[in-house]
């Protein structure tokens, strides 16, 4: 009943907030991915979150609470990699599909540098055997080209606005970097071509 409750509070504040698909010739996807360490107070399982663009433009995203309880904080960002990578290969069939090849390898963004290291680094798997199956995913797909992980500051990542309560000048910048804007920025002129990537 809480999350029915905030969800109706986020709506009623916000009935004139959505998307703006600006025009792109870009098919290049990048992905933001973000875990919340034991942030359920009832089952100590871990949020995973993620943001996936095609271009400038946000194509999809998710928060969903992970299915096991995870023993540290890289555990729980290993598996919210793991997801986005697996999210990030359904959308390439899905474009591939439509005739539409896209660029590899894929930006991949996460601010957790050990899940990083376990991603390059093969040695550290003989320490995570419990993420065997996560590891499989994630290595293989770094090791194919497939995607390309690199480190990004907390502060800017784009994926903590699925997982974490931010302040509301950060949340409301983060949720521009996403392509979310009101219809009143729309009709003012206030929004630009707001892009993520820098040129």
């Amino acid at each position: 009943m809480n999350a029915t409750l905030h969800v109706v509070c986020y709506l009623k504040g916000s009935p004139h907030t959505g998307l703006v698909f600006h025009s792109s010739n870009s098919f290049q996807l990048a992905a933001y991915t973000d875990a919340d360490w034991a942030s359920c107070v009832d089952t100590r399982r871990s949020v995973t979150g993620y943001c996936v663009f095609l271009g400038s433009i946000l194509v999809s995203w998710k928060t969903k609470k992970q299915n096991t309880v995870s023993r540290s904080s890289v555990e729980a960002e290993y598996r919210a990699m793991a997801s986005t990578v697996c999210e990030l290969q359904w959308l390439c069939y899905l474009l591939k599909d439509f005739g539409i090849t896209t660029p590899t390898p894929i930006p991949f963004w996460c601010d957790n540098q050990a899940a990083l290291h376990i991603t390059a680094n093969p040695v550290f798997h003989e320490r995570t055997k419990h993420l065997d199956i996560d590891c499989h995913v994630v290595r293989n797909k770094y090791k194919d080209g497939f995607i390309s992980p690199s480190y990004i500051c907390s502060r800017d990542q784009l994926a903590n606005l699925f997982t974490k309560v931010l302040p509301i000048r950060r949340f409301l910048d983060m949720l521009s970097k996403l392509g979310l804007f009101t219809q009143h920025q729309l009709e003012g002129g206030g929004v630009k071509k707001a892009s993520v990537f820098s040129d």
